[in-house]
């Protein structure tokens, strides 16, 4: 049970803090609100200027466990002292009994599945590993650490600060249950919302429908985000709407705050911004309030667009890297996980709809049966208060389409799930059965008569014993996540500080060991290539492309692309470039100075005589695109050869050489081609690459690309098998690098 306490302290503290200090910032500048709409807006406010708060921590390499417990020691006595806890005497008519009896019934059941399942031991695919896994890598750094080989570090992490706070008390679960807040707080603000409006069953309703929403259920008691996202988003309405009341210029401090933070939660809930600056430009036909909304933004927008050009050079890393160009993210990857995403294992879109609200395998998750009434949504028009929620109906719901997974979806689905219910508000009755429904027909037992048999949600059965940790949190992760056990090996078999390169996802936030996965990088994109080389002959260069000219005496030449790419796959790759005089190759020398115009980070990969690294533009081959090496002083060279692999083919080549005014000007363009022998089997040159970019271990299943030729002779590779998990196997890598050839 002491386990359960700091689990509960850590969450309860993190809340509390929240809210004292939203409170503090509610009645300061918006006073007057009735009890049930400044509680959540509080814990929403306050969110922010904690995470705020966190941001700076760690900036300042003081995020230790101490400072976080002082400060929240401070706000909650800061606020119990001032008065911020008192009753506003301002209360909303009472619920119509049957409503209320309704809602104590589907919330108390809900509520206790949830509760004890966001209080269970942390597990969910993305909260284990990155949003989890990197702040506790940061909490033991006090600060924030460069994570070359994590995209997911460079994206905003407003919600992660608050998870970090509770993280260093009471570890993963207090994280999800703060999540878990944010869900309750999302409720909480949909029937205050109806409640304000004069239609407290359409509150409820829409509260109820969103509630019990499968994926939501799922997603809100786990350390993931979105369902905090959906809180914020909506918070932010309800502020535009009480700014609108009152036309208060506090109030637009407070709005464009919540927008700010919006983004610090995530990229895609940057249209808040706006649609706040918008709403606000409109209702008034003013500039000046739309402004001061614009600059209050800017107070949490900053930090995280600061941190992201000083680290990386991109402001919306790991995004827009074609505009960006920088070294943690390759375009091509972009592109092909973008495209990923908008498809996903759907043949047609027209699956879309069914599998979001009944099937949902295809799309882990689904947002559950009642939403099938969004057309009854088109009802609400009818009233000014329809209309206007519709527009962000509208607008959080144009960002799915670029990522069609189901949790994807539920920021809008607070907007959605009151329009279908203000579309019946003629027939109270039928606002009350509609909440009523979505209890029935949305409990785990019920809803997997007609989901999918593997659909991504939770079961009816109640982990009680793992939640209050009567089951020891080890053996309950070991026994239902088999992933698990992975991190225990590599706690167990590798020293403190070893650093592991593999290909899955792996649950990081359970082990203090640095996991680098191969495709969440440029870099360890570059890694499993190497890997892949070692065995594939279509990765190992088969082709001898070269361009002569007249004999003479060059400093600075460039080797350029002259023919433009058919399809997005066609890119330029180079393992190997050549300078030559008479036949022979000139010593290179690690003086020169080497660059290029697409990837120029990797472009030493073509002149370090590896047999398993190769550089690649990791952008479709554009005519101009070039190669540019300077010697530093004048060489006698007549050839450049370029050693490749088949498939370029298409890449025409000319070389050019600067002339004595600082112009280039073509010394050559006829290329040649041949072919040259395979190199076979390069096992422990690429582990020797491996290691020379500081890994000392390897983590390889059987469904990786390379995972069988590993298995089958690891001594081949330079490998020596340390742990297993299943069939996961830990490898040692005992191979010094780089190997290089002799030429």
């Amino acid at each position: 049970m002491g386990v359960a306490f700091y689990v509960l302290l850590g969450a309860a503290f993190t809340v509390l803090t929240a809210v004292s200090i939203g409170k503090l910032m509610l009645r300061r500048w918006a006073p007057g609100l009735f009890d049930e709409e400044e509680w959540p807006l509080s814990f929403v406010i306050g969110s922010g200027a904690l995470s705020l708060f966190v941001f700076l921590l760690f900036t300042s390499h003081l995020a230790y466990k101490g400072v976080f417990i002082a400060a929240g020691v401070l706000a909650i006595g800061c606020a119990i002292r001032l008065g911020a806890y008192r009753s506003t005497k301002r209360r909303f008519q009472p619920l119509p009994a049957t409503l209320k009896w309704i809602g104590v019934a589907g919330f108390a059941a809900f509520t206790t599945l949830y509760f004890f399942n966001a209080m269970a031991p942390e597990a969910s695919p993305d909260g284990s590993s990155y949003h989890l896994g990197l702040m506790a890598r940061y909490l033991r750094a006090r600060s924030f650490v460069d994570t070359p080989y994590n995209m997911y570090a460079q994206l905003s992490e407003g919600i992660e600060m608050l998870f970090a706070f509770a993280f260093s008390i009471g570890r993963h679960s207090a994280a999800a249950l703060v999540h878990f807040s944010f869900l309750v707080t999302l409720s909480a603000l949909l029937l205050a919302y109806g409640r304000r409006i004069g239609q407290p069953a359409a509150g409820m309703a829409a509260a109820l429908i969103f509630y019990t929403s499968p994926v939501v259920g799922m997603d809100g008691t786990s350390a993931y985000i979105d369902v905090a996202v959906a809180c914020i988003l909506f918070a932010i309405f309800y502020l535009t709407q009480l700014w609108d009341e009152r036309r208060s210029t506090s109030l637009l401090v407070l709005l464009g705050f919540a927008a700010g933070f919006a983004y610090a939660a995530k990229y895609t809930a940057f249209l808040a911004v706006p649609y706040a600056v918008g709403y606000v430009a409109w209702r008034s036909r003013k500039w000046k309030p739309a402004a001061v909304v614009a600059l209050a933004s800017l107070v949490l927008i900053t930090p995280w667009v600061a941190k992201n050009l000083m680290v990386t050079g991109n402001p919306v890393a790991p995004l827009m890297n074609r505009w960006f160009p920088n070294h943690y993210v390759h375009v091509a990857f972009e592109r092909e996980w973008s495209r990923q995403l908008r498809n996903y294992s759907v043949k047609s879109f027209t699956e879309v709809p069914w599998e979001l609200t009944v099937k949902g395998e295809q799309l882990s998750g689904h947002i559950g049966v009642m939403f099938l009434l969004i057309p009854l949504s088109l009802l609400s028009l009818r009233s000014r208060t329809g209309r206007r929620l519709f527009i962000p109906a509208l607008l959080y719901t144009a960002p799915y389409f670029g990522n069609i997974g189901a949790r994807f979806l539920i920021p809008p689905l607070p907007f959605w799930a009151l329009l279908i219910s203000l579309g019946l508000s003629a027939w109270p009755v039928a606002q009350t059965a509609l909440a009523a429904m979505a209890c029935v027909l949305c409990w785990p037992g019920i809803m997997r008569q007609y989901s999918g048999k593997y659909l991504w949600a939770l079961e009816s059965s109640i982990p009680f014993k793992a939640a209050l940790r009567l089951e020891p949190e080890d053996q309950y992760l070991a026994d239902k996540h088999p992933e698990y056990n992975i991190t225990r090996v590599v706690d167990l078999q590798t020293p403190p500080g070893a650093r592991i390169f593999t290909f899955h996802g792996r649950m990081d936030s359970y082990t203090t060991r640095e996991l680098a996965v191969g495709f969440q990088s440029a870099r360890g994109e570059t890694l499993s290539e190497v890997f892949t080389g070692a065995f594939s002959p279509d990765l190992q260069p088969r082709l001898r492309q070269s361009v002569a000219f007249k004999s003479q005496a060059i400093r600075r030449l460039r080797l350029v692309e002259t023919t433009d790419a058919r399809q997005p796959a066609e890119e330029w790759v180079v393992n190997e470039v050549r300078l030559l005089a008479d036949g022979k190759e000139v010593p290179r020398s690690a003086e020169w100075r080497i660059t290029a115009r697409r990837n120029p980070w990797d472009i030493r990969l073509a002149f370090d005589n590896s047999p398993v690294t190769r550089w690649r533009s990791w952008q479709p081959l554009k005519a101009g695109d070039f190669i540019e090496i300077d010697l530093l002083h004048p060489t006698t060279l007549d050839e450049v050869a370029v050693e490749t692999h088949v498939s370029q083919h298409l890449v025409g080549l000319r070389v050019e050489v600067e002339d004595e005014h600082g112009g280039w000007r073509i010394a050559g363009s006829e290329k040649k081609e041949s072919e040259l022998p395979g190199r076979g089997f390069q096992g422990k040159a690429a582990m020797a690459e491996l290691r020379a970019a500081g890994f000392d271990y390897l983590l390889v299943q059987p469904d990786d690309w390379g995972g069988p030729e590993v298995a089958e002779d690891p001594a081949a590779w330079g490998l020596t098998p340390v742990g297993r998990s299943g069939l996961v196997v830990l490898y040692r890598i005992d191979v010094e690098g780089p190997l290089l050839e002799e030429k």
